[in-house]
């Protein structure tokens, strides 16, 4: 059984994690977030120790190590921001890290974790849960049956947020990374390991709300669109009264994997415990495109 903490363990993603943790048969024993409000705990850990700030947890990691029960890693799911800040105190106190993703929003910060990491002896994985759903890990092994054919993808993602998204450190580029970072990172992650290599990456429309472009992979050209805007829904998928759509069609075939998302986590969690987890460099690539289009300078969308 290993020991984890947990740092933002109040945020939305933070319940996949802790299940995940529970469900492979370890134990979280600390978890830290400025909102108090951790009654989810109960249902998971309920002797978990519980801190508001970084100086109580190291505090904590110190004395764990005295007693000789040592944190065995730490699950990072704060904001986009401060993932570099609580990889590096993960590190410097002697714990693996398990870390959502965008592992950080600047590639800057890649070869430092891996600096880290060799002079720590600590590792440090990245949630990449796409990559054990079913359904693309048998669409892989099939492209990689045909390696000469190149590929036309259309991606759409049009997840809608209310009022408070543009209020919150999500809706803060600096913060989050932007559109691109918060919400299309897994999908760009997604058709790097399916497609290959980026060869360019060209943004046609940059604004807080939306985005759109062409990504020029080895084996795929990829035209792909982001929104949080309602008005951006398809119409159909208003008059059912959704307020998501995620479209993936490659080669004029809809990719179809809206189910078998429920259990990813755990399967990240799994492989990762086992030594087989995506580390800093399997990231590199989804961070690069997203940080470039971050960069852009900003142009309306016009229709």
């Amino acid at each position: 059984m290993k020991r984890f903490a947990i740092i933002g363990a109040a945020g939305f993603v933070a319940e996949r994690h802790i299940r995940a943790i529970k469900e492979t048969g370890n134990e979280v024993v600390a978890a830290m977030d400025p909102f108090d409000v951790m009654g989810r705990m109960d249902s998971y850990f309920p002797e978990a120790e519980y801190f508001q700030s970084e100086s109580e947890l190291i505090a904590f990691l110190h004395e764990s190590g005295k007693l000789g029960k040592p944190v065995d890693f730490i699950s990072i799911c704060s904001p986009n921001h401060l993932h570099f800040q609580h990889i590096k105190l993960a590190l410097e106190n002697h714990c693996n890290v398990i870390c959502e993703k965008p592992l950080v929003i600047d590639t800057e910060h890649l070869d430092r974790i891996a600096k880290l990491e060799s002079e720590t002896g600590c590792s440090v994985n990245t949630v990449l849960q796409l990559r054990y759903h079913p359904v693309i890990v048998k669409l892989r092994e099939e492209l990689g049956l045909n390696t000469q054919k190149y590929h036309e993808v259309d991606l759409r993602y049009i997840t809608t947020r209310g009022r408070w998204y543009m209020k919150s450190w999500k809706g803060d580029i600096q913060k989050s990374g932007g559109i691109a970072t918060n919400i299309g990172i897994h999908l760009f992650d997604l058709l790097i390991w399916l497609f290959g290599d980026i060869v360019k990456n060209e943004v046609l429309v940059l604004t807080p709300i939306n985005a759109r472009g062409t990504l020029f992979l080895k084996k795929a050209k990829v035209n792909w669109f982001l929104s949080i805007d309602t008005k951006d829904l398809p119409e159909e998928i208003i008059r059912m009264g959704k307020r998501t759509f995620r479209s993936i069609n490659i080669d004029k075939s809809e990719l179809e994997f809206s189910e078998g998302f429920t259990k990813l986590h755990t399967e990240t969690y799994r492989q990762i415990l086992a030594g087989n987890g995506f580390g800093v460099e399997d990231a590199r690539e989804s961070i690069e495109v997203t940080e470039q289009i971050r960069k852009t300078e900003k142009t309306e969308l016009k229709l």
